[in-house]
């Protein structure tokens, strides 16, 4: 498939701003069970909100560049009954609703308890919001993988594996944010967010590399000899029928080269999972602030070139017919 830059800034960005919200409900939660020490509602919760706001807006707007009439893009809701692309556009603004509510709460300190359950956890406004965020968050990483697991022709992204590494992306990129964020900050909460940002990495690894490892061994359902209905071993295309390309040429097939291939898929080996370990490992060491930011920065241009191979890999059925232009 063709990797088109607004669809992997739409991805990835939002699977941040995800991470990164769940991240915060998370440590919200381990405060009220008094596990860690609470944070400044306005200087940490609110700001952190409004940044994982804020990747969810430019990875809304970077959607808008892959659609061909963007003044049509509110039918892409109608179809919510069978389309995921439908149920994504749905739960992706009322997440980012969610999101702003919390950071409002927040912001404005309405945090007084509404109740309390059991004598123990103290219920207010902002928990409520959160855990509705939490809910949406996974809802809209099930919708978004969806899109593509669903497509059963293409067998490279037809697998549970397609939603388990969405999701697990999302949390290590967003956890590695949080825990950037609180170096920014001065917030004591760098190892806390780093060791769970680890954790989801090397998650990650495994869940991608058994991927990785299916889609290489992948035996394709459609050959060129089931396609025309020819039986014969040898079948060469020597042409599609004209000179140039077109649609299907351009759409359906990168046109990189082999060794382009491969230089992505080491850099994103590296990018994504290899040095964040070791710069947030540095950072413990050294106690710097700057190594979780870098560490971030690092992971996230890795899941770049991660989602950019993620289309390269998959093999559209079509490119059977359109593989020579002459």
């Amino acid at each position: 498939m063709h990797p088109a830059f607004s669809v992997i800034f739409l991805t990835t960005l939002i699977g941040v701003g995800q991470g990164l919200f769940l991240a915060l409900v998370t440590g919200q939660l381990y405060s009220l069970a008094n596990l860690l020490q609470p944070q400044d509602s306005m200087s940490f919760y609110a700001m952190g909100s409004l940044l994982s706001l804020l990747f969810l807006v430019v990875g809304l707007l970077a959607s808008f560049f892959h659609l061909g009439h963007p003044e049509r893009a509110w039918r892409s809701a109608a179809r919510w009954r069978t389309s995921w692309l439908s149920r994504e556009v749905i739960v992706l603004p009322l997440f980012m609703l969610l999101v702003a509510g919390y950071a409002a709460v927040h912001y404005f300190g309405l945090t007084k308890p509404l109740f309390v359950l059991q004598d123990v956890i103290q219920v207010d406004a902002s928990l409520i919001l959160g855990i509705l965020g939490a809910v949406a968050a996974f809802a809209l990483y099930i919708c978004t993988a969806m899109i593509y697991a669903g497509i059963k022709f293409i067998e490279e992204w037809h697998s549970p594996l397609t939603v388990i590494n969405f999701v697990l992306f999302g949390l290590a990129s967003g956890f590695m944010l949080a825990s950037a964020f609180s170096a920014w900050k001065g917030v004591d909460l760098v190892g806390f967010y780093g060791a769970w940002a680890v954790v989801f990495t090397l998650a990650a690894a495994v869940s991608r590399g058994l991927s990785l490892r299916r889609n290489s061994h992948l035996v394709h359902k459609s050959t060129l000899q089931t396609a025309i209905g020819i039986r014969h071993n040898s079948i060469v295309q020597k042409s599609q029928g004209f000179m140039g390309g077109s649609f299907n040429t351009r759409e359906f097939f990168h046109g990189a080269s082999q060794r382009t291939l491969r230089l992505a898929y080491g850099f994103f080996l590296g990018m994504v999972f290899l040095f964040p370990v070791l710069l947030l490992a540095a950072s413990y060491w050294l106690a710097s602030p700057y190594l979780p930011v870098a560490a971030f920065a690092v992971q996230y241009l890795g899941l770049m070139a991660e989602r950019w191979y993620f289309f390269a890999e998959a093999k559209h059925p079509q490119n059977l017919y359109y593989q020579s232009m002459a």
